[in-house]
């Protein structure tokens, strides 16, 4: 299956920060691209963290802190607010980024993508090549261009890629028509297991919606007994010891 990699939809030309970015430069590196976060790199363009807006307005929104009294005041603090603590009074992007970044690989699926910015609630996902060195950023806006796939063309990749390269079968055995992105799929196959693999492969078709089935089936594979034969001949007419 020809899936679309996140390689192909990725924007690269990234806007990034180091970990000694002054803060007022971080954010007037936002508010010129216009854009909500942006990955801070080392020296070997390997991504150490990120910044989001959330980061940055964790400064404005700290409390007022005790005077005279700071270090006492830190010190009962718990370890994750004395963390935020920090990080709100940080001056530069290695003080203010979150780490580890969550990252994805330039050559895994759109769907391992959406799965981990659902997964953290994220809106967009550093690109990684082999050697984790930063290569590309992918948005939620970029994921979705796959929906964009007419109609005809993705009966054409369902022909193709379903039914004549996994399932070895001529693509005018089942009649496949979209409309929307929705794929029905109508006709009969051999066995029920091909019917459960053309829906689900169907399924992870780039563009796809929805699948409606209505294939049907000759045999059903689940219920497939294997049986002995019977021997006859010497062993019936043996006569018995007495």
């Amino acid at each position: 299956m020809n899936r679309t990699k996140v390689g192909a939809v990725m924007t690269d030309d990234v806007v990034t920060a180091r970990y000694g970015t002054p803060f007022k430069e971080v954010v007037r590196l936002l508010r010129q691209h216009r854009i909500s976060g942006l990955p801070v790199i080392d020296e070997d363009d390997k991504i150490i963290g990120v910044i989001s807006e959330t980061d940055l307005m964790r400064r404005q929104a700290r409390p007022p802190e005790p005077g005279g009294h700071l270090a006492a005041w830190v010190r009962g603090l718990s370890r994750d607010a004395r963390q935020s603590a920090a990080r709100s009074r940080a001056r530069t992007a290695g003080g203010l980024m979150s780490a580890p970044a969550v990252t994805v690989p330039a050559e895994a699926a759109l769907s391992e993508a959406a799965r981990l910015m659902t997964r953290h609630g994220i809106e967009r996902l550093p690109v990684v090549d082999e050697e984790d060195r930063l290569v590309g950023i992918v948005t939620r806006r970029d994921l979705l261009q796959v929906f964009l796939r007419c109609d005809d063309e993705i009966r054409r990749a369902v022909q193709r890629e379903v039914f004549t390269n996994a399932l070895r079968l001529s693509p005018d055995v089942v009649d496949v028509a979209v409309y929307d992105g929705v794929v029905t799929l109508t006709g009969q196959l051999e066995h029920r297991d091909d019917v459960t693999a053309a829906v689900g492969l169907t399924h992870r078709m780039d563009g796809v919606v929805d699948v409606v089935d209505h294939l049907t089936y000759c045999f059903d594979d689940r219920h497939a007994q294997t049986t002995r034969p019977t021997v006859h001949g010497a062993a019936e007419g043996r006569p018995r010891r007495t």
